[in-house]
């Protein structure tokens, strides 16, 4: 099941809360769709979806994560997302999760001080024959005189996070 936050709680930068969960993402912004097979079977699906709804695979990734719950759930904040020796207060908040049978993950979208507004979704999936796929869904665009300044390698950057989130998540998925 989806659950969305409710507007009474919602603090984000941006007016599309919750685009990621529907198709198609609004206009207006970068969208990023990337998508990686990480192997076959419920052991896969299970370990790859706790991986990402603790943030256990964006730790093992390099990203340093602050988050205010073990376990991701509507309205949980997130911050202080940095990679390597870069690290930058990036406030967030988790928008929706689905703990499914066949689908797990989440989307958090970005909060004021943000340097960019938008939102992003995590999400496991496993097919009708046993095929696992991760999958991360974006649509942002700069907050800041810095990310506007730095133009198409905030976007380059983003997606070459999502492959290596990808690449990450099949070893720990698959070493369980």
């Amino acid at each position: 099941m989806t659950r969305l936050i409710s507007a009474g709680r919602d603090t984000v930068n941006y007016p599309d809360k919750g685009a990621t969960a529907h198709r198609p993402l609004p206009a207006g912004y970068h969208h990023l769709n990337h998508r990686t097979r990480l192997g076959h079977g419920r052991a896969v699906f299970e370990a790859a979806g706790t991986a990402v709804t603790t943030f256990h695979a964006h730790r093992t990734s390099g990203m340093r994560i602050r988050a205010d719950a073990g376990a991701v759930r509507p309205g949980s904040r997130v911050v202080g997302i940095g990679l390597g020796p870069l690290r930058i207060d990036a406030p967030c908040q988790v928008i929706w999760t689905a703990y499914e049978p066949a689908r797990i993950g989440f989307a958090y979208g970005t909060r004021p001080g943000h340097p960019e507004c938008g939102e992003e979704s995590f999400i496991v999936d496993m097919d009708a024959d046993g095929t696992v796929w991760f999958t991360v869904t974006a649509f942002s665009r700069p907050n800041t005189w810095y990310t506007r300044l730095a133009g198409p390698v905030v976007p380059f950057l983003q997606l070459r996070y999502a492959r290596w989130l990808g690449h990450r998540l099949r070893k720990l998925a698959t070493a369980a």
